[in-house]
């Protein structure tokens, strides 16, 4: 007899690290839902960002494909309609799928291979957002500031409340109509929250949870301009510059607020899960949690994202449900593996109808044995950059490079905290010209430098065009059909149907 397929759950968190997650050794953080499916299931220590930035790294996860090899190059990227997606592989499986929350998909396609949606995005789905590598330098008025740090606090209601609230919600109602509907088609749902991602406010419950002065200070402190690698003392110019003069208790509060939108989240992942419990969808579901990048949160003086400091770009990844041992996996990986994954677990890994095939493999044979012969890539093609910037993870080693700049590398075993660069040293110059090897044949920098510059030329100007005169907004509006909600449509539903019930 077949062996049946499981239900996939993908619960999505923004701007959140692994560094800050209780099942990645933090002490202070309070996310006991997500404790409990790590306890159940499969942590993987060392999964990566393929990109720090919010829209380029979905679009990773989505394709399993790296960025640079589907012009995903910044958050006003579009791709085209016609590369597969998870939801599109899918969906040819037999599964029925569906989005709740943030993809910062941009352009008139706002599905992507997903038969349903039912939430809006919450960033905007146009080309504002475009980098601009003919003045890489200038400071954008859609840059962050530190003004999000500075009035780091309590808010009872802020939009992204307001925003992750509807996700849940919807997400909790659409695993109850799976229970009760006659399509028996195994599902895929994506529920994708924009929390802890800054600004920094959280509501007094939640800021409660924590004691301000358990509240941790960044592991490595502020690093002076002066001092700093170029890319991490550009960041500093492009979104710092000393103007709100942080100090210590603007770090301690933005923590501590930070702490709480951790806290906020894993009550919202609790109710999706909760959800699958109550309509008994729980035992054949593998769940999935997972974000799109992390937040420096103060270390070394950065903060948001866009660097390849761990804090910013390795990011949680659990796994819980039918055939996940309970397990820590130690090798490296990364968004791209999503996609294969997802194929291996629908398809019983024997899917071979891959038209492009994906960067990333599967993550299931590291249930049985891990590799480290694995690879993790990331790349940053946006601000802060005026060429094509990219991270290799390679065993023990990081190595980051970018044209402009000198290279890094890190051992992450023996300098976690990455304060040793040891792109100088005598003792690991052939660690370093092996990792620059690999950068060389993955990519041709001068090639990739001229299609962004020439993407980004064309949506600026395509940008202009379309915010000239009458506006048609691509952003999504959800549809639903009232004539078909409750108690009303082609039958009468005032007796309750054992499918309503869902009872034991």
């Amino acid at each position: 007899m077949a062996r049946k397929r499981p239900n996939i759950v993908i619960l999505m968190a923004d701007q959140l690290g692994a560094s800050a997650l209780a099942a990645y050794g933090h002490t202070v953080v309070k996310t006991p839902n997500l404790d409990r499916l790590a306890a159940r299931g499969a942590v993987f220590e060392n999964f990566y960002s393929s990109f720090p930035l919010c829209a380029p790294a979905r679009l990773a996860l989505m394709t399993g494909r790296l960025c640079s090899r589907i012009q995903a190059w910044d958050n006003a990227a579009q791709i085209p309609s016609d590369i597969p997606t998870f939801a599109h592989y899918l969906r040819v499986m037999g599964y029925r799928t569906c989005l709740s929350g943030k993809m910062h998909f941009i352009g008139p396609d706002q599905l992507h291979g997903f038969e349903e949606r039912v939430t809006t995005d919450i960033c905007p789905s146009d080309f504002n957002w475009t980098a601009d590598w003919d003045d890489p330098w200038r400071t954008m008025d859609w840059f962050h500031d530190m003004k999000n740090v500075s009035n780091a606090g309590i808010a009872e209601r802020a939009l992204q409340q307001d925003y992750d609230e509807e996700v849940a919600h919807n997400a909790r109602r659409w695993i109850f109509d799976q229970a009760r509907d006659a399509d028996d088609r195994p599902f895929l749902l994506v529920a994708s929250f924009t929390h802890p991602h800054d600004p920094y406010v959280t509501p007094q419950k939640f800021w409660d949870l924590y004691r301000h002065e358990d509240i941790d200070m960044p592991r490595v402190p502020f690093i002076p301009p002066d001092r700093r690698d170029a890319h991490s003392r550009r960041l500093w110019e492009q979104y710092d510059r000393g103007e709100f003069g942080v100090g210590d208790d603007h770090v301690r509060n933005a923590r501590h607020a930070y702490y709480g939108s951790a806290s906020y989240l894993d009550e919202r992942v609790g109710e999706v899960l909760e959800a699958l419990t109550r309509a008994k969808l729980m035992d054949d579901t593998v769940v999935l949690f997972l974000a799109d990048h992390g937040d420096m949160l103060g270390e070394r003086g950065l903060w948001y994202k866009m660097s390849f400091y761990d804090w910013s770009a390795r990011v949680p990844l659990i796994m819980a449900g039918p055939g996940v041992p309970q397990t820590r996996i130690r090798s490296n990986a990364g968004l791209v593996d999503i996609l294969p994954t997802l194929v291996d677990l629908a398809n019983d890994g024997t899917f071979e109808g891959y038209p492009d095939p994906p960067d990333g493999q599967s993550l299931l044979p590291l249930f049985t044995a891990d590799s480290g012969d694995r690879i993790a890539v990331s790349e940053l093609m946006s601000e802060g950059v005026a060429a094509p910037y990219v991270m290799l993870r390679k065993g023990r080693f990081k190595l980051t490079y970018v044209d402009h700049d000198p290279p890094q590398l890190f051992d992450m075993e023996a300098d976690p905290d990455e304060l040793t660069d040891l792109a100088d040293d005598p003792a690991e110059a052939g660690v370093l010209a092996d990792m620059l090897a690999e950068v060389r044949r993955r990519w041709d920098m001068p090639r990739l430098t001229e299609e962004i510059i020439a993407s980004q030329r064309r949506r600026r100007l395509v940008y202009k065009a379309l915010t000239t005169g009458k506006i048609t907004p691509w952003d999504y509006q959800p549809w639903s059909d009232a004539s078909l909600q409750y108690y009303r449509g082609t039958k009468s539903y005032h007796e309750a149907e054992a499918r309503d019930l869902l009872r034991p």
